[in-house]
């Protein structure tokens, strides 16, 4: 089930919140836990099945740490609780990629081939892996307390609206709420704002635009004209960033309607001066994530240049490989290893000297190079792809052969949108906080009024547009 579906708007989230609101006080975190197991189980019970045996076994672990007290046991146990989590991904996720590797050095070989029969993925497991490992590393170092109980963790875990594809939450920052928490008229107004804001942008946004990505794409790039190369580019890079901004905001809106308030994952990633700015504002809890628990105990940058940039460079590749077992994404991981690399070599007191325009114009070229790897299923279709926006005869062509223009594919539409998405994506920091649309709470009766008006916009066109679309993915649910 996804957030941006009729059957979730209209029956599944009313009920919810109704069985929710009804059960007394001391009841509603076991609605929670319930609800997001329904949630979650919709489409295959098993996957979650697989959610809850991976649970027991984290709290098991963790409740042998509360229990030990010598170094080296909680050593061992840590590190068990750990392999086995990643054992679990790594099972789900990547072995269909190995053993189609083995397969082709087998083939190679002339070797034969192994049997093998394609494994399943579970909607969401790199994000809710990662929340067991920083609740199990947290309660190892001590910086954040075991849970109440084996019922506390699970719902720790399962919370639908942040299940699926973050914000990675850490146990710390929610154990006090899933103790008690506040539900108010304003907190749960404020997450009907955030959660139609983020229903906006998936639906009106990023919809249309992967839709024409994925047909340009999908094309034959050793001829793509040059202009349908640039715009099939740009529609993914405004569709990637709202798809997955726009859940976290329903993520986000839906926690504030139970009273639950998760951390910020993105914070206009478009308008960073370099890109080291760029992954301080895009998918913050990932990359908190990555500089907790695999940067800074690879030893950060604290042993000099040389080695800053190689454990730089590491992250991002486990980041680009957590992202998807592709060679494609371990480019990508590397590609922006690279340039973190480079940017901490040049100095980011020098870079903070471009003029703003010129800083966020080529951040974002370096950034949309990036998502052609991401994107493209091999190094070399991307390669090709990146020709294709050179390809300057071909501007030609375009208006010499009828046959080369595309009116149901690039039509006014699409460029409508595209130019909306662009516009939305590179508000500057001080108009959003003028017109207060970061805070919680409208700070005058205007503001409320134009929430009120741009929530329901945002509800009636969604819902519209979904009744008459099929093409309604999350990016990041393959993740």
């Amino acid at each position: 089930m996804v957030f941006s579906s009729l059957i979730f708007l209209y029956a599944f989230l009313p009920v919810f919140l109704a069985c929710y609101y009804w059960a007394p006080p001391r009841a509603r975190n076991g609605v929670a836990l319930l609800g997001s197991l329904l949630f979650y189980g919709w489409g295959e019970p098993r996957f979650a099945g697989i959610l809850v045996l991976s649970g027991l076994f984290g709290y098991a672990v963790s409740r042998g740490l509360v229990r030990t007290t010598r170094p080296a046991g909680r050593r061992a146990l840590v590190a068990l609780g750990v392999s086995g989590h990643l054992a679990v991904l790594a099972y789900f996720k990547y072995s269909n990629f190995f053993v189609d590797q083995l397969n082709g050095v087998l083939g190679w070989l002339a070797q034969g081939s192994v049997v093998w029969t394609a494994v399943a993925l579970p909607l969401g497991i790199s994000f809710f892996t990662f929340q067991k490992i920083s609740y199990l590393v947290d309660v190892y170092r001590g910086t954040s307390p075991p849970a109440r109980s084996l019922f506390d963790y699970l719902l720790y875990v399962a919370l639908f609206p942040q299940l699926i594809a973050g914000p990675i939450i850490r146990y710390h920052d929610v154990a006090a709420q899933i103790a008690g928490r506040e539900h108010s008229h304003d907190r749960f107004l404020s997450g009907v704002w955030r959660f139609s804001l983020g229903l906006g942008r998936k639906v009106l946004l990023a919809n249309p635009l992967g839709a024409v990505a994925d047909r340009i794409f999908g094309q034959d790039l050793s001829v793509l004209p040059a202009p349908y190369a640039w715009i099939g580019l740009l529609c993914y890079a405004f569709q990637i960033y709202h798809d997955f901004a726009g859940y976290s905001d329903m993520a986000i809106g839906l926690g504030r309607m139970m009273g639950f308030e998760f951390t910020e994952n993105f914070n206009r990633p478009y308008t960073a001066r370099s890109v080291t700015e760029f992954w301080r504002r895009w998918h913050i809890s990932l990359s908190n994530f990555m500089r907790d628990y695999v940067y800074i105990p690879l030893g950060g940058n604290r042993a000099g240049s040389a080695r800053t940039g190689i454990n730089l460079w590491l992250v991002f590749l486990v980041s680009g490989f957590w992202h998807g077992a592709s060679w494609s994404f371990v480019f990508w991981g590397a590609y922006h290893g690279t340039l973190l690399t480079l940017e901490r070599l040049i100095g980011a007191a020098r870079l903070q000297r471009l003029p703003a325009v010129v800083g966020v114009a080529f951040t974002f070229a370096l950034v949309t190079v990036g998502w052609l790897i991401f994107r493209t299923p091999t190094l070399p279709d991307a390669v090709v792809y990146l020709g294709r926006l050179t390809a300057w005869s071909s501007w030609n062509e375009i208006w010499t052969n009828p046959a080369m223009l595309w009116p149901d594919l690039v039509s006014r539409r699409t460029l409508a949108v595209l130019a909306l998405a662009a516009g939305f994506s590179f508000i500057t920091e001080n108009w959003w906080r003028r017109h207060g649309w970061d805070e919680v709470l409208p700070a005058t009766r205007r503001q409320a009024v134009l929430r009120v008006v741009f929530a329901a916009l945002c509800l009636l066109l969604a819902s519209a547009s979904l009744a008459g679309q099929s093409y309604n993915p999350f990016i990041y649910f393959r993740f």
